[in-house]
């Protein structure tokens, strides 16, 4: 592998003056000519630097009116808080750390703020792009996050999930996938999975697959909640799981290569890609929050990515308070309006030649999930193309399923009409029906297990969540599926701050929220995320 040096790239300016006008603590800077925001901390004659911006959703940082010894900051989004003195998250504590700047003074006592830039991991042993032939490489859209890619004479699918629901019964596939998908699956030389979502890492999907080719090779990236932890108590038998490390090109044949990359906010768990096809660059940054922290190839021939937001169970199972229908209608339009700018901008900055929206094609479509399909609305992936037209000449590509975009052509003609080959007329392309039983009696054998039957399950629970010192009280309300409080069922409070199960809520002032669980005696591990947030 090749060797680069790093570069080191100037974000910011001071002068003289501006130095000697530093004041103790806290300072906000920014640059005028670049529109970006960065925090300066000074300490006598120690000086500490970073950009102002939240590693959890990329928000604003202002000062912490609650910060008594003028240390840290907290975000406009969701209220996270930083010590920039030590460049750790204290609210909520333990997860991440603020990336740092480099200060450096000039000879006349000026400042400058510089980023070091290390080597683009994707410019190892660079290719330049080579001709490619009408059909040589070609991208099917199967169903939401799944994509069948014929590169050459090899062929590799991502995330397949084609049958069945994820996230217990919560989202079921909103288009019907091609009628070929299974034997789509088994030719394939190469599947990637990102990351242990169920909507990516479909047990169900995989089953089927495995009776019929257990030893397909699936790769994943080396993250440190292992994609598939939980593959021996799925029953599914694969016997060819490939981790590897991230960055670092892995060679299919002397065409085709593929690079996996780690999420910036999300390291643990969120992974991308970049295909390289005869120099040509397929980028999928799948569900990443900030993919590779932000560092991503520029001018690819097809990007990919989600859109549609909607994805957590937060607002819509809380009540009480400020928890008003009107609240919550307003705080999820704003929240897709956030994604689909946060989208918009991104494939602004990268140019690629061809952006697709995917990764967002579900549905709540049990009858239990009513109020929750209804009130959770997500980005529609036309709007997201028509925003991202408005600020570019990017060429965007809706998928419908069996849609196949064939890049030589596109690349060469966008207006081409076999560029993109539609479903033949009469294709079915949403689902109208879903087989619930069989998910739903497995579900079910689940949550009348006699654990549930104890209340010391609840304890155990939390302390293995872990998720403490933060000063928070939550009321947990098991319901049924109309909210109205389940017969007998669990009501008890959560104090965050030290992991307690109090009978009243403590008299010390803080934040407290009522949240349901509805048609589970489970406490659904997206709804802590959704607390943080």
């Amino acid at each position: 592998m090749g060797s680069f040096e790093q570069t080191a790239e100037i974000l910011l300016r001071l002068s003289p003056v501006e130095v000697a006008n530093l004041k103790e603590g806290i300072n906000f800077f920014r640059n005028k000519s670049t529109g970006q925001d960065y925090i300066l901390y000074k300490n006598k004659t120690r000086l500490k630097a970073c950009k102002n911006m939240c590693k959890h959703q990329g928000g604003l940082f202002i000062k912490d009116i609650e910060d008594l010894d003028g240390r840290s900051v907290r975000c406009t989004k969701h209220n996270w808080k930083l010590d920039v003195s030590t460049m750790k998250y204290t609210n909520p504590p333990g997860s991440f750390c603020q990336d740092e700047l480099v200060v450096e003074m000039d000879e006349e006592n000026g400042l400058l703020l510089l980023e070091l830039n290390p080597p683009n991991p994707w410019d190892s042993e660079p290719r330049a792009p080579e001709h490619l032939a009408f059909g040589e490489v070609q991208v099917t859209y199967l169903t939401h996050a799944c994509m069948d890619l014929k590169l050459g004479d090899k062929r590799m699918v991502f995330d397949p999930w084609l049958m069945g629901p994820a996230f217990a019964r919560g989202w079921w596939l909103l288009h019907e996938p091609p009628s070929d998908w299974l034997e789509r699956l088994c030719r394939a030389d190469l599947i990637y999975i990102s990351h242990m979502h169920s909507d990516h890492l479909s047990y169900p999907t995989l089953k089927k697959l495995a009776e019929r080719r257990p030893d397909i090779p699936i790769y994943v990236g080396n993250t440190e909640r292992p994609v598939f932890w939980n593959l021996n108590q799925s029953g599914v038998q694969l016997t060819n799981i490939n981790v590897v490390p991230f960055g670092i090109w892995q060679q299919v044949d002397e065409n085709l290569r593929f690079m996996i990359l780690m999420d910036g906010i999300h390291p643990e768990m969120d992974t991308c890609i970049i295909v390289e096809y005869k120099g040509h660059k397929i980028l999928n940054t799948v569900d990443c929050t900030r993919p590779n922290g932000g560092r991503l190839p520029e001018n690819v021939a097809l990007m990919m990515s989600d859109f549609a937001g909607g994805a957590s169970g937060f607002p819509m199972t809380f009540s009480g308070g400020k928890f008003t229908e009107g609240w919550k209608a307003q705080f999820i339009k704003t929240e897709r309006k956030k994604l689909l700018n946060y989208k918009a901008r991104l494939v602004k900055k990268l140019q690629p030649r061809i952006y697709c929206p995917f990764a967002g094609y579900f549905v709540e479509s049990h009858p239990s999930d009513k109020y929750i399909k209804e009130t959770n609305i997500k980005n529609d992936p036309d709007e997201l193309n028509n925003l991202i037209k408005k600020n570019s000449d990017v060429v965007t590509w809706t998928p419908r399923p069996g849609a196949t975009l064939d890049l030589s052509r596109m690349l060469k003609d966008p207006t081409d009409s076999k560029g993109i080959i539609e479903p033949p007329e009469g294709t079915k392309i949403y689902k109208d029906s879903w087989d619930f039983g069989p998910y739903l009696e497995i579900l079910n054998a689940a949550v009348g297990d006699a654990i549930f039957l104890h209340s010391s399950w609840i304890k155990e629970y939390f302390t293995w969540a872990g998720f403490k010192d933060y000063n928070l009280v939550v009321r947990m309300i098991e319901t049924d599926e109309d909210f109205s409080p389940f017969p007998g069922g669990y009501d008890y409070l959560v104090d965050f701050l030290d992991l307690s199960f109090p009978k009243e809520r403590p008299s010390r002032e803080h934040a407290y929220e009522e949240g349901s669980m509805f048609n589970s005696r489970f406490p659904s591990s997206l709804f802590l995320g959704d607390l943080v947030c």
